[in-house]
């Protein structure tokens, strides 16, 4: 496999981690040159890309190519990768054999706590998710007419190394918000790089719910890491009377149990399929730092 990552940021460089470790070689965009030399410093091979039509050294790329992952997100005016390849990538990617995408089950709206599986009908309520159904589909019809498998990965809630609750504790910044009955699922960065690899393996295509065996509240994550921590937890903060901004109070509006019960089927084995675990691993590794 050769593998081109659009998007190559936090979850991109787990997916490039996790196909380099059996043997094959990556490369991925950036926005920046500061960024490009990063991620060359990982042997990723790197290309600047914006949006911009594609630069002659990425266009040569693309000829070689055989799996495609995009984690752009799309924005206000769609989806920049989409709209270069739109009607031409058999042309600009003849060896392609599967496409990720990555998207998120932000897709799926409220369900009141009830669960959601790939069967369940999108009904999201925020723009960024309807422009993420949206993108699913394009990207669905671009792979059917160019006769490839593309395989939407819905991620929920993403953390790991550098990311997590111990981080917030370390500066300060974590908060318990209380909700009543709000749940939410997670994913740990490395089992996104996994589940890539694995559907990609597989030459699957189809949704697949990226996501933890164990929905729950989120403040009982901060009060586990505090007490791996060793350390009191913050206070307690109700949800309708604290201080949020916009877009934190927005993802409280969402409250539902996601299954991943397709990808596990599909013969997919999680490495931290729930936050305990997760959370104590890094703490003992010491790999939460990042």
């Amino acid at each position: 496999m050769s593998v081109m990552i659009f998007g190559c940021g936090y979850s991109g460089q787990a997916i490039a981690e996790t196909f380099k470790s059996e043997g094959h070689p990556v490369s991925g965009t950036v926005r920046t040159v500061d960024k490009a030399l990063e991620l060359a410093a990982r042997d990723i091979e790197a290309f600047v890309f914006d949006g911009s039509p594609f630069s002659d050294e990425l266009l040569a790329k693309l000829s070689e190519i055989t799996h495609l992952v995009q984690s752009i997100p799309p924005g206000r005016e769609g989806d920049p990768l989409l709209k270069l390849v739109s009607g031409r990538l058999r042309e600009l990617c003849p060896r392609l054999e599967w496409i990720g995408y990555l998207s998120t089950v932000g897709v799926y709206g409220d369900h009141g706590g009830g669960w959601v599986t790939e069967e369940t009908p999108g009904s999201p309520i925020q723009g960024r998710s309807i422009e993420r159904v949206d993108t699913e589909e394009a990207w669905t019809a671009l792979a059917r007419a160019a006769g490839l498998p593309v395989a939407s990965l819905r991620l929920s809630g993403i953390y790991g190394p550098g990311r997590n609750a111990f981080v917030n504790l370390a500066r300060g910044t974590a908060r318990r918000i209380i909700k009543r009955d709000q749940v939410f699922n997670r994913i740990r960065v490395e089992d996104i790089g996994g589940a890539a690899l694995f559907l990609a393996k597989g030459n699957l295509g189809g949704i697949y719910n990226v996501t933890d065996d164990e929905p729950g509240p989120p403040q009982d994550v901060i009060v586990e890491a505090a007490r791996l921590m060793g350390i009191e937890p913050p206070p307690e903060q109700d949800f309708d009377t604290a201080e949020m901004t916009p877009m934190a109070r927005s993802f409280y509006s969402a409250n539902k149990r996601v299954s991943n019960a397709k990808i596990r089927a599909a013969g997919f084995e999680f490495r931290f399929p729930h936050y305990r675990m997760s959370l104590a691993e890094m703490w003992i590794s010491g790999r939460w730092r990042g």
